[in-house]
């Protein structure tokens, strides 16, 4: 499972930073991307990864603020043009009118998809579980912005305890289809007469990973809620230390408040995101430094970057 950002500025782009877009690669494990925001120029973010289109199978929303929603249209629109593969439908996660703003868009531009999108609109009134599936579940949650805006909790459902095939092996058992059975929790009974009990040789089931992705928001307990032992919390980091007034004003965090959030939280490690494009490489630094007093595991994140989870 790996996060990759295509898109860490805020409002709009800069040559260092594009507008908001990440994909979390659950390749392994569904084989699936899932995207999260799509601003102007995202596609293009895309060409520079070895990320396919067609993977990309969910897309949520945070919030419907241009430098968040405005590279949807054609993302959408190019996904359709790979002519020689299988073409798969969309799932869109988000605020009531992200469908008018897509079909709307594709409407007036003559775009013609080859494939279904299927919406999923929510309001503060149809938040929580937005999404479960046999390996996963996504919670919603209102945050604190502008407009209407929500943070994501991916939740891994317990991965299934492992095999300890060298414990069977000492133990007696060939390896085989007597190995499967066990593994199965079924109990087996080998031709000496020797049984073997299959809980005794299958771990305890591992916890899944939970990955927390905000929207842009001041800071707030949902923030917390959302990041509550996160493996992984990315978190806006629009402004810095000392900017507290601009960031309420504006709907806002700053680096510390972020750092705030990850601590309380008790997440494991905190990825700044959506930066400001006044803060240059060395306002960067200082950023990281000033966060890391507060929540040691801090880390900036840039365009394209790949974090493994």
């Amino acid at each position: 499972m790996e996060v990759q950002f295509l898109g860490t500025g805020a409002g709009q782009p800069s040559k260092a930073r594009n507008v908001s877009s990440l994909v979390l690669k659950l390749l392994e494990e569904i084989n699936q991307v899932w995207m999260f925001d799509c601003g102007e120029g995202t596609q293009q973010r895309i060409l520079e990864t070895t990320i396919k289109p067609r993977k990309i199978t969910k897309i949520f929303i945070t919030h419907l603020h241009g430098d968040h929603i405005f590279g949807l249209p054609g993302f959408l629109s190019s996904r359709a043009f790979q002519a020689n593969e299988e073409q798969t439908d969309v799932d869109i996660y988000g605020p009531v009118g992200i469908k008018n703003y897509v079909l709307t868009s594709l409407k007036a531009s003559g775009s013609r998809l080859p494939y279904r999108i299927l919406f999923h609109e929510f309001d503060e009134h149809s938040l929580g579980k937005i999404l479960e599936t046999d390996k996963f579940t996504v919670y919603a949650e209102q945050l604190d912005h502008t407009i209407f805006c929500v943070g994501y909790r991916v939740m891994q459902k317990d991965l299934e305890g492992t095999l300890d095939a060298d414990a069977l092996r000492a133990a007696g058992v060939p390896f085989g289809p007597l190995f499967g059975k066990i593994k199965n929790g079924e109990n087996v009974r080998l031709e000496d007469g020797t049984e073997i009990i299959a809980k005794d040789y299958i771990s305890a089931p591992r916890p899944g990973k939970v990955v927390t992705i905000l929207g842009d928001t001041r800071k707030t307990d949902a923030s917390v809620r959302l990041a509550v032992a996160a493996d992984l919390l990315i978190h806006e980091s629009t402004y810095g230390k000392g900017d507290e007034k601009m960031a309420r004003s504006h709907g806002h965090s700053t680096n510390m408040q972020a750092a705030e959030v990850a601590k309380e939280a008790g997440a494991k490690r905190l990825l700044l995101n959506h930066i400001s494009a006044r803060f240059l490489s060395k306002d960067i630094s200082k950023m990281r430094k000033d966060a890391a007093t507060i929540f040691e595991q801090v880390h900036i994140v840039k365009d394209l970057e790949e974090i493994e989870i």
